[in-house]
């Protein structure tokens, strides 16, 4: 029998294996939230930058460069990886089936054949998907709709956007789908950007509470006009601070919260009503005022409705990584 001696290499330190990741994408108007993760989608490293301004003329060097540093810096932290695909999410109108950006505004393009461009850099498979839709997808697998079939969830920041799941599949209508934000709630509202009048967006949205507290301080009888005082506008109350006001119970504050929250509540009981849903998932910076958002909007909800089964309210759990997160679940699900 030969017997098999320690060679003088059996006490240099083991290599690690190097592990299946995929680089996850969010690439929103202002930053870029990135990660790699495994397949339980465990994230091995993240990292956020800047958006640059002229992304839409180099996405995917963009994305290639955020995919670079993630590798490396997991490596020099002792964790060697295997790139094996990439799901990158954006703003917007998107195409899935041809991983096309439709159109963005705020990231100016259109028509942009990103999965090819993405595909081409980063040299793996790559899939592209809507960053809000994506966002339900990773709040169903690991956030506040796990196991849900029948779910909307609604990030209101300073837009507002929808995404459905019904009968467990993310609707999608080659894009079109989820426009939450420009469903009309106020015949007599005020203008939108989209063209219309009275959409959600511009009556419930963070930047629209924003807007309307401000104004009603301005029209207050006691208060002086901006003329007379330069620095009011230079200390505008955000939304945040509206909601605080409103917990605290300033009479302006409480009249501009419960407009936006019942235009709110009209909008989700028409998707709940066409669609069925059950479960109503609300996130993005507006969700951070907790029960002084659902509270309300649960109470406004429960008198709106008629026949349809009532829903549960509840705040999402993965709060501005859902997106990157979906983005990484998406690309396991073609990997």
């Amino acid at each position: 029998m030969t017997v098999t001696e320690p060679s003088d290499t059996a006490a240099a330190p083991l290599v690690a294996t190097a592990i299946d990741v995929v680089a996850a994408i969010d690439v929103g108007g202002s930053r870029i939230k990135a990660a790699l993760v495994d397949r339980s989608l465990r994230v091995v490293t993240r990292t956020t930058e800047p958006t640059p301004p002229d992304i839409a003329h180099d996405v995917g060097t963009v994305v290639a460069g955020t995919v670079d540093r993630l590798v490396a810096a997991s490596e020099k932290d002792g964790t060697p990886v295997r790139l094996v695909g990439c799901g990158v999410v954006v703003p917007g109108l998107v195409d899935e089936g041809t991983g096309t950006g439709l159109l963005s505004v705020n990231l100016g393009w259109r028509d942009l054949s990103i999965r090819d461009l993405v595909r081409a850099t980063v040299g793996v498979p790559t899939v592209v998907g809507h960053d809000v839709r994506a966002g339900l997808l990773a709040e169903v697998r690991l956030g506040a709709a796990r196991g849900a079939r029948h779910a909307l969830f609604v990030p209101i920041g300073t837009g507002i956007a929808g995404a459905l799941m019904v009968d467990g599949a993310v609707l999608t209508a080659g894009g079109w789908a989820g426009e939450l934000g420009h469903v009309q709630v106020e015949s007599d509202g005020p203008p939108c950007p989209c063209g219309g009048r009275g959409c959600l967006e511009v009556v419930a949205s963070a930047s629209a509470i924003a807007r309307a507290y401000a104004a009603r301080r301005q029209s207050a009888p006691d208060s002086q006009s901006a003329a007379d005082n330069p620095s009011a506008t230079q200390h505008a109350v955000d939304a945040r601070a509206v909601a605080a006001k409103v917990a605290a119970g300033e009479p302006d504050a409480v009249a501009v919260w419960q407009r936006a929250v019942a235009a709110l509540a009209r909008a989700v009981l028409a998707t709940i009503t066409i669609t069925g849903i059950d479960l109503v998932v609300v996130g993005g910076g507006l969700a951070l005022s907790g029960e002084t958002l659902l509270a309300p909007l649960r109470t406004e909800l429960e008198a709106l409705r008629t026949f349809q089964r009532p829903p549960r309210v509840v705040l999402a759990e993965l709060g501005d990584r859902a997106g990157c997160l979906g983005a990484a679940c998406l690309a396991w699900d073609v990997g």
